[in-house]
């Protein structure tokens, strides 16, 4: 198989037009998917176009090796793994083929993202109808794949309803396009196919439920006459089993002009569901359940917090969506249901805000109910069934007495599709002994005959996979089965498209519900001694790799921070989730064998920028910056570590050493070829300037200044970061003069002090730790005092807030570190400081570990009292994030992720605008792109509104002496 396997590799690499990766670490990346299973793949092709996939496809026959083809990963079911050459479509073939506004219609390839789909139709007022929850990452070849469906399917109808043609290749090289009347498809298949709508034409009727979510199963029922003979619609939802979708023709709808939203609660998400059918003949464009676990685990997990104030009193709720082409036409459905259904607790929505962020909450379901604090691990398995809506409500009371029965009610939600009687839900299922597995399959065999008693499908919109696929007989019976095995006989006849999942030719069952466990009763992860505590994994970094769950949140392409790496590269193994993966691989061994010395790891942490967006972001607050930074603490343990660790590592000492001749060390760093010398010593990029050090330091100056004003409102120790105090010692000045106004008395730590940042960021923590044991002796009078510490860069602040507690969670004067710091907004804000009038457009980029750990909610509130026009740009990660961008090798990734949306947004602003940035990369990497901005420190604003009392003056810190970029080309190095 070896030998095999490099001659495909090979061969592949000679052929493709594409990446071809047959190493350890691709491999590892793709052997699962967002289900309970896992299976290490033969290799990994990512063809740049459709062409190349088909030469991938005609490579793999010729080896007889199997092929699955991929979308954005994220499939329940275990859809996504398996034995074969796993085709990538999302990096490259993402083309939109023709736009048909007329006809309606767009045709694409499969690996186009529906948001992006949906943003080059909207021009037309047009949209693809279905809208899963993963909308902003989802592939439309994943959607066609599964069947995929959505709130929004409750008006527009499934995948399979929305396809118009399919262009399809089978494993043994016939291509064809799949429609109505069967299209293109060759004389001999269209027969044999024809034969099968005749033979079992009466059997399909009578087992194919009629139910507006029957995902579950090959749709035969396409074939049959009265359905038009539609392969197109017969072939979604096959999971990648039956040919490889190398183009899709799909429906268009018309994007409602107009929203409105009216949401009602009941005591119970039973009394919920039996309020449905009375909703239905208003024809929303959605109806969700949601009950009072989801939002008790979403409040448990400080998710959606505003949106969750705005529901109505209940135990379960209906939200329920009208769309039209007037707002005066929506509200007026909307109140009409509401009067209509006036026995329940309602609120009526018109404002668009706050109907997106009601929508969040039941979007949120999956990454809601994984991981929830003090609840056991819940997976899916049995968390996509659908039944007829009249029935929902007993179908939900009958399951929920299935699942106390097994023990799994207390922790599992009840939430979904409503309106179309598709119940999502997490249940905490033992997958890792012999008992718990039985139990789980037994389990799932008998919610399987639940829902086939209730005439409903086992999958509603997620598919079947490994974990239903067993289980057909029991929905269709032995009769159909054999129907199942000709279908997929007609275009994989040798089984080699995902062979053993759903149905095998012979008869056999295919993969089983409890095979391929990605843990199973041979999970068992060491303990390794760790740096960090991960007191949310009970102390193991184990369970820290084993919390992503695969929703493919990091590989949205825009909105909020994460993955600023994965939107730079379009990598797998550069989003939260592949290197989730990999660390999970690493500490299971198997595929990664070598442990914290292994170069697969390593390789796609390197571009992992540690800005914590993930901590915020993903679903289930997966902390890469943290794992990046222990897993470098032991690769690099008793080694010879980057020149950028021991440049930029130990910045802060080498600062204090500047500090004795800034101006020479200025000169060295500002003149060639000197400051290349310097660059090429420290691991520093040719293209990067150096930010100049200050004449002076902020807290040498202010020592010989001493505190003054009042101190009214008491005292307050002001944290004199590195990057303020040797760098932009201006936001320091900035800072006291806004206190004292304030009314506050400053003083700062006795002694020089650091938080650690650095050596955190570069994987030292060893080092890491003994400074912040340093710090705690020189801030422990002001910490035992109660006096709060007051951060400026936002980043320091996140260590005292976040990190120095993870690495010491038991050290009482960390504890009292963490709990009494503070922004400077935060302290403003608290203390209920009116500020100065701010008359003026502001734009403010927050810092990402301010987003992260601290949040933008303070800023938001002070500027907003203050007057300011305030945008707050949603535009993600600078790019510089510390020593990532100043690093050798990452300058060309940094500046494409500032590129992605912050340089454009700051370009877009007002001229007259004044731009906010805390952190001193975000300041750093907006004046190094030379786009015209002087982005400010919000003291520097606080201070200069103050003091000059007047609008629109431009603050000092707008003639900041900034370094030229070097014009560093490839040709002149």
């Amino acid at each position: 198989m070896a030998s095999r396997n490099l001659l495909l590799e090979s061969e592949l690499r000679r052929r493709v037009d594409g990446e071809v990766r047959f190493d350890d670490g691709s491999r590892a990346l793709y052997s699962t998917d967002a289900s309970n299973y896992r299976q290490v793949p033969v290799g990994v092709v990512v063809p740049r176009t459709v062409e190349a996939a088909m030469e991938a496809v005609a490579m793999c026959r010729e080896q007889d090796v199997p092929v699955l083809s991929r979308g954005g990963g994220t499939s329940l079911g275990g859809q996504c793994c398996n034995a074969a050459v796993v085709i990538d479509w999302s990096k490259y073939c993402d083309r939109i083929v023709e736009i048909d506004p007329d006809a309606k219609s767009v045709t694409v390839e499969p690996g186009i993202v529906l948001d992006t789909l949906n943003a080059r139709v909207a021009e037309y007022d047009l949209m693809i109808g279905p809208r899963p929850a993963t909308h902003d990452h989802c592939t439309i070849g994943g959607m066609l794949g599964n069947n995929s469906c959505g709130s929004t399917a409750q008006a527009f109808g499934k995948m399979s309803d929305n396809v118009l043609g399919l262009d399809v290749l089978t494993y043994d090289g016939d291509r064809f396009w799949a429609g109505p009347g069967g299209g293109d498809v060759p004389a001999q298949m269209t027969a044999r196919l024809r034969s099968i709508a005749e033979r079992y034409g009466e059997e399909i009727r009578r087992r194919f439920p009629a139910i507006p979510r029957r995902v579950s199963g090959y749709n035969l029922d396409a074939l049959l006459p009265e359905n038009g003979f539609d392969l197109a619609n017969a072939l979604v939802g096959s999971e990648s089993t039956l040919v490889t979708i190398l183009r899709a023709r799909m429906r268009l709808v018309n994007r409602p002009k107009a929203r409105a939203m009216v949401v009602f609660g009941y005591p119970s998400i039973f009394e919920a569901a039996d309020a449905v059918p009375a909703i239905l003949p208003h024809k929303p464009l959605a109806l969700e359940g949601l009950d009072d676990k989801l939002i008790g685990f979403e409040k448990r997990k400080h998710l959606n917090a505003e949106a969750l104030r705005l529901l109505p009193e209940g135990a379960g709720w209906l939200i329920v969506q009208f769309g039209a082409d007037t707002q005066d036409e929506a509200d007026a459905r909307a109140r009409d249901l509401a009067e209509e259904l006036s026995h329940a607790a309602v609120r009526f929505f018109g404002d668009p805000r706050h109907e997106d962020e009601l929508w969040q909450i039941r979007e949120a379901g999956l990454g809601a109910t994984a991981w929830v604090p003090l609840e056991p691990d819940t997976w899916p398995g049995w968390e996509d069934s659908a039944v007829a809506p009249e029935d929902l409500g007993a179908y939900l009371r009958d399951l929920h007495r299935l699942q106390e029965e097994y023990g799994y009610a207390e922790a599992s939600t009840l939430y979904g599709h409503f309106g179309q009687a598709c119940v999502h839900t997490r249940m905490p299922f033992d997958l890792v002994t012999a008992e718990g597995i039985r139990k789980y399959r037994e389990f799932v065999e008998r919610a399987a005959d639940l829902a086939v008693s209730y005439n409903g499908s086992l999958s509603g919109e997620h598919g079947d996979g490994q974990a239903r696929g067993e289980l057909w007989p029991t929905m269709f019976g032995p009769e159909l089965m054999p129907a199942f095995a000709e279908f997929k006989a007609v275009f994989d006849p040798r089984e080699r498209m995902s062979p053993g999942k759903l149905v095998r030719l012979s008869g056999d069952e295919p993969y089983r519900m409890d095979e391929n466990l990605r843990l199973g009763t041979d999970y068992a992860p060491p303990h390794l001694d760790t740096h960090f505590a991960y007191p949310h994994d009970r102390g193991s970094f184990a369970r820290a790799a084993l919390r992503c769950v695969g929703v493919g949140k990091c590989r949205r392409e825009e909105g909020g921070v994460m993955c600023p790496s994965y939107r730079a590269t379009r990598e797998e193994k550069h989003s939260t989730r592949g290197r989730a993966r990999l660390l999970f691989e690493m500490v299971n061994g198997g595929v990664i064998e070598d442990g914290w010395r292994s170069e697969a790891v390593m390789d796609a942490l390197d571009l992992c920028l540690a800005c914590k967006g993930c901590k915020s972001d993903c679903p289930v607050n997966v902390d890469m910056a943290t794992y990046k930074a222990e897993f470098m603490a032991h690769h690099y343990a008793g080694r010879l570590r980057p020149r950028a660790h021991y440049s930029m590592g130990w910045l802060p000492v080498w600062a204090r050493l500047a500090a004795l001749a800034p101006a020479l060390v200025n000169f060295i760093m500002g003149t060639p070829p000197l400051d290349e010398l310097v660059k090429r010593a420290g691991g520093i990029a040719l293209e990067r300037a150096l930010p100049p050090f200050a004449a002076a330091r902020f807290s040498r100056s202010y020592r010989r200044r001493g505190p003054r004003g009042d101190g009214h409102r008491g005292e307050v120790l002001l944290w004199p970061d590195t990057f303020m105090d040797n760098f932009h010692p201006e936001v320091g000045v900035a800072a006291v003069r806004v206190l004292e106004r304030a009314g506050f008395t400053v003083r700062l730590p006795r002694a020089a002090a650091c938080c650690g940042l650095t050596w955190i960021s570069t994987g030292q923590l060893g080092v890491a730790r003994k400074v912040i044991e340093r710090t705690l002796a020189v801030l422990r009078e002001e910490i035992r005092a109660g006096l709060p510490i007051v951060g400026l860069e936002p980043s320091c602040t996140a260590v005292f807030r976040s990190d120095a507690a993870e690495l010491m969670p038991h050290d009482l004067d960390v504890r009292r570190l963490r709990d009494q710091t503070r922004t400077l907004a935060e302290l403003l804000d608290e203390h209920g400081v009116e500020p100065p009038p701010m008359d003026r457009e502001v734009v403010a980029q927050p810092h990402c570990h301010q987003h992260a750990v601290m949040r933008f909610d303070a800023d938001r509130r002070l500027l907003e009292a203050a007057g300011a026009g305030l945008t707050v740009l949603d535009a993600g990660c600078c790019g510089l994030a510390g020593n990532f961008g100043f690093e050798d090798g990452h300058h060309a990734v940094s500046m494409a992720c500032a590129e992605d949306a912050l340089l454009p947004a700051l370009r877009a602003a007002p001229p007259h605008a004044l731009v906010l940035a805390d952190g001193f990369s975000c300041r750093t990497q907006i004046e190094q792109a030379q786009i015209g901005r002087r982005p400010i420190h919000l003291a520097e604003a606080l201070d200069q509104a103050w003091r000059e009392a007047v609008s629109g003056a431009l603050p000092q810190q707008a003639r900041r002496l900034m370094p030229v970029p070097a014009d560093r080309t490839s040709g002149s190095r």
